[in-house]
């Protein structure tokens, strides 16, 4: 038997993400046929395929690496929040139109559950996770957002984008946000990992997010090095977690069981 709505996620590569377990458990819990599954796409495809996806008796998809800009590209309208980052994570569809909003903000501020106004932030990385993340702590009232990127035009152009600070090279900062995918190979050493991140001769600040969950379930380079120098972590399964329930409720229109979904996403 069909199930009554299918949600997905879609990127290049996907088969490390823990989004199905953790929406697949909070549409049980939540008393709702639907189910998430998984959307390997390749970049030239991925218009295509989000055009397809309705007739499919799909309601919505979460974007991921390296699709947010052109989830934005495809839709017919998008929320302020996706039009000001310039990018996307999460597709409603409905009505025979394609709308575009972006949950990455929202979530990260309410995973990293701290008071954000005042202080100065760091953000590695320029792409889609890195334009939510300088944008979301922008909006929130840091007293500077620097972001910091290995490509350094693609950090240029985010800094004149959202009026934030571009960073030559990381800088002493009161957060840390990691939105590169620096960590998401489980073969990559520690040391390698920082020195990619140039943040080996970097004390961490007192409060870490690394976006990056690894398929292992281990600790990513990030938050060993942010836990080994005293700072509170903030792990890429709790953002999943708070992004995805915002996702949830767009979708839905219900309140997300959170402590189900994080649950899930745990367990991956």
């Amino acid at each position: 038997m069909s199930p009554e709505a299918l949600c997905g996620v879609l990127g290049h590569p996907v088969g490390h993400s823990r989004s199905p377990a953790m929406q697949n458990a909070a549409f049980r819990a939540s008393g709702l046929d639907w189910r998430y599954v998984k959307l390997p796409v390749p970049p030239e495809r991925f218009e295509e395929l989000v055009r397809a996806l309705p007739a499919s008796g799909y309601r919505g998809a979460n974007v991921t690496i390296p699709h947010k800009a052109a989830a934005l590209r495809v839709a017919d309208s998008a929320s302020a929040a996706a039009r000001a980052i310039g990018a996307a994570n999460t597709l409603l569809f409905g009505d025979g139109a394609i709308e575009a909003d972006n949950t990455d903000a929202g979530g990260l501020v309410d995973a990293l559950d701290a008071e954000i106004a005042g202080r100065r932030a760091l953000v590695l990385g320029a792409g889609g996770a890195g334009r939510a993340a300088a944008w979301a702590l922008r909006e929130a009232g840091a007293a500077e957002v620097l972001v910091w990127n290995r490509t350094p035009g693609r950090a240029a152009e985010l800094a004149r984008d959202l009026g934030v600070t571009q960073a030559v090279r990381p800088e002493p900062s009161d957060l840390l946000v990691n939105a590169t995918s620096v960590g998401l190979d489980p073969g990559l050493s520690e040391g390698d990992a920082l020195a990619a991140l140039d943040l080996a001769e970097l004390d961490p600040p007192e409060l870490v997010a690394d976006l990056v969950y690894r398929s292992d379930g281990r600790p990513t380079p990030v938050c060993l090095w942010a836990s080994s120098g005293g700072a509170r972590v903030v792990d890429g399964i709790e953002v999943l977690v708070a992004q995805g329930a915002l996702s949830f409720q767009l979708w839905t229109g219900v309140r997300a069981p959170v402590e189900e979904m994080r649950k899930a996403a745990a367990l991956g």
